[in-house]
């Protein structure tokens, strides 16, 4: 695929989590609707119109790439997983350079509510690679968000822990285009035991 060729927007779907308060089980595993759950975040960001889908992963990454079909996918190892979300952001960004994307729309394995009618509505407020989009869930920023290629290199140099992009979107929060999904979007985690239920 040439620069060109390359669509705008790239998915990036962070899964490389190894679920630790579910008892250890990675969260691109848990069964949903019949299939792997990462394998439903990355159909989310494809039917949303996404063509190039990245996803990162990291716990168990073989038994993901063994057990949910992810071949139209690029997939990412991040070696650092355990460090937190951070590094998988990191992992990601580095992973679409020199693929011509001016942008990458980011998502959440542990999102299921969050279907392809709001990753839709972020991705249309795509401009250029300035470009900075989050959703909003009655006015509370969340996922996805979309961060243009000018802005790669500082969410990177920022992203620690499980803070991801957070610290860069406070510092830059007056250029943030917010796009609200509450009507079309839940915005709730798989986090615990209690969240179990949330999955199909």
């Amino acid at each position: 695929m040439t620069e060109k060729q390359a669509p705008p927007v790239a998915g990036l779907l962070l899964a490389a989590g190894g679920g630790r308060r579910l008892g250890g089980r990675p969260k691109a595993l848990l069964p949903h609707r019949g299939r792997p759950l990462v394998e439903h975040a990355a159909g989310v960001l494809r039917t949303a119109g996404l063509t190039r889908v990245h996803v990162v992963l990291g716990a168990r990454a073989a038994a993901v790439r063994e057990l949910a079909e992810l071949g139209d996918c690029v997939l990412v190892e991040n070696p650092d997983w355990a460090d937190g979300m951070g590094s998988s952001l990191r992992a990601g960004l580095d992973s679409l350079a020199g693929t011509g994307a001016r942008a990458a729309l980011v998502s959440l394995v542990d999102q299921p509510g969050i279907g392809p009618k709001a990753v839709a509505r972020v991705l249309a407020a795509y401009e250029d690679e300035t470009s900075l989009v989050s959703a909003a869930y009655d006015g509370v920023r969340g996922h996805p968000v979309l961060f243009g290629a000018a802005h790669w290199a500082g969410i990177a140099a920022t992203a620690t822990g499980d803070q991801g992009a957070r610290a860069y979107l406070k510092e830059h929060r007056e250029s943030i285009r917010i796009v609200e999904c509450g009507d079309v979007a839940q915005p709730y985690d798989i986090d615990t035991e209690a969240d179990l239920g949330h999955l199909e």
